[in-house]
């Protein structure tokens, strides 16, 4: 054992563990995988931390040219979803000696003034949400490794992208209402141009098109429950057949829906089933509960996290998407017979 003293230092940890200090190097950088045996590397760890040895973060960094900080960019912090992300991104930079910055849009979306004298200097990568995208040009953030959140993969600007099966949700949420008989759909849109939102009206349309007697119409609003309150009013109040089902491309946008309705009279789910996406706090907190499609933001993170841990370290990054889940609760039923 080192002396309680005096700070112990990787030649310690090598002595205790039996193994050399570049082993000691490999492990702890998390570059051990195909060079260090597994069950070394765990001798590896448990010796540093009986010794209490933790690595000189400074020195190393001067060392490597790097400063352990990644920026998470993300739209205004109006939901928890987004605090959900960088939870699971931070608990993953943590594990490996990263530090990460969040960094909101003030907007929500759009530029955003830069907060750093030099991005490429004070950082070693960037994750960003496509729905904060253009925040990327203030912090020159597309010149430093990046892995892009909810983009299309075919068109983005990053190393590598990290997505959620938001499609499979939409086809979840399709399948669930036309099931119950619904054929007339009113979509309730988010008014962002995000591929992600792109994607929901794409597989909401194919779904529903694909069933006989199946249509969509489709309003627009931004992400508040006013705005989603004066669309839904406007929308019902159009001639024509009225919708028997409501889709909403977010959860607050499904709130707002909520408000309309009950102003006009209607019933959820006897005169109109409503669904949202992404089962907020929010979703069990309105009466009846929303039926809505949960999205694991702590994962996306993580796994955005993880995604830019290889570009770093020119590795290719896990692959597929995250799956999504359905949860039926009472907002959802059989429409009313005409």
């Amino acid at each position: 054992m080192a002396p309680a003293s005096t700070r112990p230092t990787s030649r310690d940890v090598a002595r205790a563990a039996g193994v050399s200090q570049a082993a000691v190097s490999l492990v702890l950088g998390d570059k051990w995988r195909g060079r260090v045996a597994e069950a070394t590397a765990e001798r590896v760890r448990r010796a540093a931390s009986e010794l209490g040895y933790r690595p000189n973060l400074a020195a190393r960094n001067l060392r490597l040219g790097r400063t352990r900080t990644v920026l998470l960019v993300v739209p205004a912090l109006t939901t928890e979803f987004f605090a959900g992300v960088y939870t699971g991104a931070a608990r993953v930079a943590a594990e490996h000696g990263f530090g990460v910055v969040l960094y909101p849009s003030p907007e929500g979306v759009g530029p955003a003034r830069n907060p750093f004298a030099s991005a490429q200097a004070a950082l070693d990568g960037v994750i960003a949400s496509s729905m904060a995208a253009d925040a990327l040009t203030a912090i020159r953030g597309e010149a430093l490794p990046l892995v892009m959140l909810d983009s299309d993969p075919e068109g983005s600007l990053g190393a590598a992208t990290v997505n959620l099966d938001i499609a499979d949700g939409v086809r979840q949420v399709a399948g669930h209402l036309l099931g119950l008989g619904h054929r007339r759909f009113l979509h309730l849109a988010a008014d962002v141009p995000s591929w992600t939102f792109e994607v929901r009206a794409r597989e909401l349309a194919a779904s529903v098109g694909a069933v006989p007697g199946g249509s969509v119409r489709t309003v627009r609003a931004p992400i508040s429950i006013e705005d989603a309150r004066a669309a839904t009013e406007a929308a019902l109040a159009a001639p024509g057949p009225r919708p028997t089902a409501l889709v909403c491309d977010d959860d607050k946008l499904a709130a707002g829906a909520y408000k309309a309705l009950r102003r006009l009279g209607l019933r959820v789910p006897d005169d109109m089933s409503v669904t949202g996406l992404d089962d907020l706090a929010l979703a069990t907190a309105i009466d009846p509960e929303l039926t809505t499609v949960r999205l694991d933001a702590e994962l996306f993170g993580e796994r955005g996290m993880r995604a830019l841990l290889a570009v770093l370290d020119g590795r290719t990054p896990e692959g597929g998407d995250i799956p999504v889940e359905l949860v039926v609760r009472g907002s959802t039923g059989p429409p009313r017979a005409s």
